[in-house]
């Protein structure tokens, strides 16, 4: 059965709400709501009152992990000052899931490629999540968005280095290409299952460069704004996502489309797929 991607061109705080209310589903107990806090000098992230309506419509936590790269967030001192700095805590409760160990691992049977993915251990203090993806590029998934989130995002400092080690975190710059998006697919699904789909995702097609948020240096956005995506399955509304994308006339959407194509971005989607927790194939309801 194909799942619902709810879709409005409209891009505002209030259309965010209007959408995750269009899913049928009310998100239950306490809320961890997953964005990406914005890596300090990028240009393009989603600010914090960007997020507010939706964010207290669900009385949420913004909650984040730590990094495994230098940079701005690559500690929990460090992280913490950036996101006060950038303004999370000016109207949000803010968790950082990993600001302490021990992690708390999740079992992935089913892997392809890891069997096991380590996330905070603050994840445990949570019933449900919803899931705030910027959808953009990325210099090495190719392009980021719900299924990233759920996986690189959502993983320890640590689990990020197993991630993109392919379980090995020594190779975390050097592993394979594929089995790399691969392993962000069997992450993704460990978290499915660990909240029994209590999760809501919503894409915003907004600020969309080439370069992820976590670039410190990152190109100007390339595309016109497109939209906002809602859904409960997260390989379909990435999906939709880059359908929307090769669907459009806009002068920029060659030069996104390069940096997902280089990167065989839509192989996380495949991998995901694969695994079994969600779809390629979605009905888009567009929302006027």
């Amino acid at each position: 059965m194909s799942e619902k991607v709810f879709f409005s061109r409209e891009i505002t705080p209030e259309k965010i709400v209007e959408l995750y209310e269009r899913t049928g589903k009310k998100l239950p107990g306490k809320v961890a709501v997953k964005l990406h806090s914005g890596e300090a000098g990028n240009q393009n992230f989603l600010k914090p009152e960007f997020f507010r309506p939706i964010i207290e419509a669900v009385n949420g936590t913004v909650t984040e992990c730590n990094t495994a790269y230098e940079g701005e967030r690559n500690t929990t001192e460090k992280h913490r000052k950036l996101m006060e700095k950038h303004g999370w805590n000016r109207y949000f409760t803010v968790d950082l899931l990993d600001a302490e160990g021990p992690d708390l691992e999740l079992e992935i049977p089913n892997g392809k490629v890891i069997k096991k993915n380590f996330v905070g251990k603050n994840l445990a203090d949570y019933d449900s999540m919803l899931v705030l993806s910027h959808f953009k590029g990325h210099p090495m998934g190719g392009y980021g968005g719900a299924l990233k989130q759920l996986s690189i995002g959502v993983a320890s400092s640590a689990g990020k280095a197993y991630i993109h080690g392919a379980g090995v975190p020594e190779e975390i710059w050097t592993s394979d290409h594929d089995s790399f998006l691969e392993a962000m697919a069997d992450a993704a699904s460990s978290l499915v299952e660990y909240f029994k789909g209590e999760i809501v995702y919503i894409n915003v097609m907004k600020n969309m460069s080439v370069d992820c948020d976590c670039c410190a240096v990152a190109e100007d956005p390339c595309m016109k704004d497109i939209g906002i995506l809602a859904s409960l399955d997260p390989i379909a509304i990435d999906q939709a996502c880059l359908d929307l994308v090769y669907a459009s006339k806009d002068p920029g959407r060659d030069h996104f489309l390069e940096r997902v194509e280089s990167r065989n971005g839509v192989h996380t989607i495949e991998a995901a797929a694969a695994l079994g927790f969600g779809s390629r194939e979605y009905e888009l309801v567009e929302i006027s």
